[in-house]
């Protein structure tokens, strides 16, 4: 779910080749409860250059799992190993620091350098280096994040990856691709009419949205690149609710081309839905499961909105919720 930075060249110049330099371990437990505290110090950079640290810092502190250490009061702000005293930065209470520098290459490249440090034993946990143009800048700090977030807790990060979201101004609805701190805003897709459900294919290339602008609904299928763009599902009746397989070749949708909404499969670069079940009530919001095997959705055919699943493989439907009248909006983790 993320774009892939084309251009960015990795370079591990600090290999963690010492059994000492051991990964912290760290028990999280609820949301801010034990946030781990963290300073990401300014990185020796050229005047009027983004710093890396305030988007690693905004990015880990957003996070929720993260408490920033305050750094500006530490002068010189330390860029190389040799230059961090532990006893200071353990003394404000950090159990871990990023540092790094940036480093013009000439013809608008620099070199972005950095190191995350485990305070508390004073060793280093990583190292790296990214060389790229300088609008890319912003991504490789949010690059840095998640190497840093995926360390310290492991788990991935998820803040080089981009989000989709759709914005009404002045009577207008627009189709917007942005970073996931909302910097880098680009709009996909614009119409006076409704644009709603967008989607991303596995590998991020292509958004699944409904439109409203034939003053009905239909699914199209555009490109983030070139911005190319098709209808995969311009039916009689609502085409909505579009989900990818896995593999990215197809959608699950929601049609009601013959009467009641029912999901339906259909191949992305075209071809004739295919139904993947009967049902009395009104079956939507079809949710893949990561592996493919499973379809998840929404179905009323017990008498009120419930959670089902169907194997992909053939099979009936199984009812995944009982408690409550209304459980509606499946969404499978990772």
């Amino acid at each position: 779910m993320f774009m892939r930075l084309r251009t960015l060249s990795i370079y591990l110049f600090a290999l963690l080749a010492s059994p000492a330099w051991a990964a912290m371990t760290i028990e999280i437990v609820g949301g801010g409860a034990n946030r781990i505290p963290v300073a990401a110090v300014p990185f020796a950079a050229p005047s009027g250059v983004l710093n890396p640290a305030e988007v690693i810092g905004a990015d880990l502190q957003r996070s929720g799992l993260f408490r920033l250490v305050d750094s500006q009061d530490v002068k010189p702000a330390p860029s190389e190993p040799q230059q961090v005293s532990f006893p200071v930065w353990r003394g404000k209470g950090a159990d871990a620091m990023v540092i790094g520098q940036v480093i013009a290459q000439g013809g608008n490249r620099y070199e972005v350098r950095f190191r995350l440090f485990n305070v508390v034993k004073g060793q280093q946990l990583l190292g790296m280096s990214y060389t790229v143009p300088a609008q890319n800048l912003r991504l490789v700090a949010h690059k840095i994040a998640d190497a840093v977030y995926e360390k310290l807790t492991g788990e991935p990060g998820v803040f080089s990856t981009r989000i989709a979201y759709v914005l009404k101004r002045g009577g207008r609805y627009e189709l917007q691709v942005a970073d996931v701190d909302g910097y880098n805003a680009v709009t996909i897709a614009g119409s006076p009419e409704p644009l709603m459900s967008p989607s991303w294919s596995p590998d991020g290339s292509r958004l699944a949205y409904v439109s409203f602008e034939d003053r009905k609904p239909v699914v199209y299928v555009q490109n983030i690149f070139d911005g190319k763009r098709r209808a995969v599902a311009r039916f009689k009746g609502s085409n909505s609710a579009p989900a990818w397989s896995p593999d990215g070749r197809q959608l699950a949708v929601v049609l009601s081309k013959d009467e009641s909404s029912q999901i339906y499969l259909i191949d992305v670069d075209g071809g004739a839905p295919r139904r993947l079940m009967s049902s009395s009530g009104l079956d939507t919001e079809p949710a893949f499961s990561p592996d493919g095997r499973w379809l998840y959705f929404t179905s009323d055919r017990g008498g009120s909105p419930q959670i089902y699943r169907m194997p992909m493989g053939g099979g009936s439907a199984q009812r995944l919720t009982f408690e409550g009248g209304y459980n509606v909006s499946p969404a499978l983790s990772p």
